[in-house]
């Protein structure tokens, strides 16, 4: 049995540096291991398709399910400070993109 080393392009935070990201700039990729997604919003429902419509190409991207361990809504009523916070707490290994590099990988040893 041999053991091969897989390199991953990972940016500071420690997620792929192709990762699909959050597109409202309140949105942000938290810290690990279950690292939390999180959408802020005034408009609840917003956030929920924002988080939705991330899930959608984040599986795209990854190739599978994004594996998510919880949902947590929060609030936050500091004044100028969108009111909730819509937390998806996601595999760290899906947000760095490792079944995807697996598979590449895989693929390019069965040739």
């Amino acid at each position: 049995m041999s053991e091969e080393t897989i390199q991953l392009e990972l940016n500071d935070s420690g997620v792929a540096v192709d990762l699909p990201m959050p597109a409202n700039q309140r949105d942000t990729v938290q810290e690990v291991p279950y690292r939390p997604v999180e959408f802020r919003d005034d408009d609840l429902p917003s956030a929920l398709e924002r988080a939705a419509s991330w899930l959608r190409q984040t599986q795209d991207w990854l190739g599978e399910a994004v594996d998510v361990i919880a949902v947590h809504l929060d609030y936050d009523d500091t004044k100028g400070s969108p009111y909730y916070a819509l937390k998806l707490l996601c595999n760290e290994e899906d947000l760095a993109g490792v079944p995807r590099v697996v598979r590449e990988h895989e693929s390019t040893t069965d040739e």
